[in-house]
This record gives structure tokens, C-alpha cells and sequence, in this order.
């Protein structure tokens, strides 16, 4: 219960039914003072797991007592997305600390099937999510939806205008490794396409792919379109024709069951969540 004010304690000078009306007044006020500051189910301090002192009868009440550690282990084309939204959270419930580490999804699956220590894990696709032992899974949402882009130098030297360019000889192209699914998305890209792109190297995932490009090493690479909106100006993206072009839906998995990491999954799938992921690139699921 909140901390009252109480009204003076000081004897009243009046004698017999005055004294007697004088004190039942103070009580009323002291009772009526202790009801003000809690509901009847007590939801102001035992739902927040506060003390409940100097709270207000909102959700933001429950937020400032939320304590703990989120680890939340992402795919790499999520970096910028989830650093946002990592820093939005922790501001709004201070006692909650979100430790983010990204890579490519089949090693992330691949760590937490070996104990790595995590509460969340968010994959680029849910096909990356198979060999995850369903065991370790708490919740599973889908929160996005991506696709594939062409990103080449701001300059465009080899003059890509279209996926048919990334056949051509004097065209150096990049791709994620075939395990990874940036890399298994292309290559379904290029089948329907019809088209066998001069690829000069394949990277352990999406960043290393696209840094190929933002470092004048190759002329084009095949990332995700939210990679390209992230990168800004640093390179210039080409739109894959929509019937060639792979698609693919997000997944966040709960691990834990804790208070923080459920608040935590809640707050990427809020409107708050979706409207940053959508300010990076990502589509709704």
C-alpha cells in the first residue's frame, strides 16, 4: 500500500460529543486516506513486483518494476532493427538489461542446440528454425517478412540494372554461403530466374556479404532489401523482379518464461516494434 498522508494526531480540545464527533472524523479521513492508494485486488504492487510507492495506476507502473537480463540472439540482417529496439526497450523499463549478439541463423540455432545461455532467438526465415530442438522452444510468433535485394557501389560501376546482369562475366558478384539462409534464399532466386551468377565469393553471412560491396571488392551482392535500406548511402540497391524474387518470414522464439523476456518478445510484436522494424526495411509477417 502506498504511503499516506495521515492528518495530525493532535488531541482535539473539545469535551464530550464534540471530542467524540472530533474523533470520528479523524478516523474517517484515515481510512478514507489508506482506500485511496490501491485497488481492491492489490494489482498496483504485486503484479509490478514493486513496492508499489509513488506508483500510478498504469502499465507504465508495472514496466518501472520489471527487473532482469534479456540475452537475445538475432539473425545478422536484424543488427540495426534490434540495436533500436533494444535501446527503446531498456528506456522504457530501466531495471531491464537486453544483451544482443548476431550472426548467421544456422549458427545460431546450431549454439543454442549446444547450451548456449539465451532467452530469445530471432531467425531470418522459419526454415532456419528446423533443427532447433523444439524441447528448448517456450512461444514462437512470426514479427517480419523480408526479401531479397541487389546492392551494388553507389557509383554502380559494372552498370547492374537487373538479376540477368549478375550473369555476365565482368560482373563480380557475392552471395552468402549456401547454409545460410540469404544464401539458400538466392539460390532459389537464381532457379526461378534462370540465371547463373558470376560469383566470385560467398560470405559467412549477410553483413560480411554486403561489406564486400561497401568496400569496392565486389560489384554487386545479393542481400536482403532491409541490408540495403540500413546501409543508407553506402550502397545502392536494385529491386528483384517480384516473380523471381524470394520472400521470407521472421521468427521469434521464446526460450524463457521469465516476466522481462516475455515483456521483451511483446514489445517487438507491438505497434512500437513493428514501426521500427518497418523504418529498417521489414514488412509485416
Amino acid at each position: 500500500m502506498t504511503r499516506q498522508a495521515i492528518p495530525p494526531t493532535r488531541r482535539p480540545s473539545l469535551g464530550g460529543r464534540g471530542a467524540g464527533l472530533a474523533l470520528a472524523a479523524i478516523l474517517v479521513a484515515t481510512v478514507a486516506a489508506c482506500g485511496s492508494g490501491s485497488s481492491p485486488s492489490g494489482d498496483s504492487t504485486g503484479a509490478a513486483g514493486g513496492s508499489g510507492a509513488g506508483s500510478t495506476a498504469t502499465g507504465a507502473s508495472g514496466a518501472a518494476g520489471l527487473t532482469g537480463t534479456v540475452t537475445v540472439l538475432a539473425a545478422a540482417s536484424l543488427t540495426e532493427s534490434f540495436d533500436a529496439i533494444k535501446a527503446d526497450f531498456e528506456a522504457a523499463h530501466p531495471g531491464v538489461t537486453v544483451e544482443t549478439s548476431y550472426g548467421s541463423s544456422a549458427t545460431l540455432v546450431q549454439q543454442v542446440d549446444n547450451g548456449a545461455p539465451a532467452s530469445v532467438l530471432a531467425l531470418a526465415g522459419s526454415a532456419a528454425a528446423e533443427p532447433l530442438d523444439k524441447s528448448l522452444v517456450k512461444d514462437t510468433t512470426s514479427f517480419a517478412r523480408n526479401i531479397l535485394e541487389i546492392a551494388v557501389p553507389p557509383s554502380n560501376p559494372a552498370a547492374v540494372a537487373s538479376i540477368n546482369d549478375l550473369a555476365k562475366p565482368t560482373v563480380k558478384v557475392v552471395l552468402c554461403a549456401d547454409t545460410v539462409p540469404c544464401g539458400k534464399a538466392a539460390q532459389a532466386t537464381f532457379r526461378k530466374a534462370r540465371v547463373v551468377p558470376n560469383v566470385v565469393s560467398k560470405e559467412v553471412d549477410v553483413k560480411a556479404t554486403l561489406a564486400k560491396v561497401r568496400l569496392g571488392e565486389a560489384d554487386a551482392a545479393v542481400v536482403y532489401h532491409s541490408d540495403v535500406v540500413a546501409a543508407k548511402d553506402a550502397v545502392k540497391g536494385v529491386a528483384i523482379e517480384g516473380q523471381y524474387n524470394t520472400s521470407l518470414t521472421y521468427p521469434i522464439i521464446t526460450l524463457t518464461d521469465d516476466a522481462a523476456t516475455r515483456a521483451f518478445v511483446a514489445y517487438v510484436l507491438s505497434d512500437a516494434g513493428r514501426h521500427t522494424l518497418a523504418s529498417f526495411g521489414f514488412a509485416a509477417p
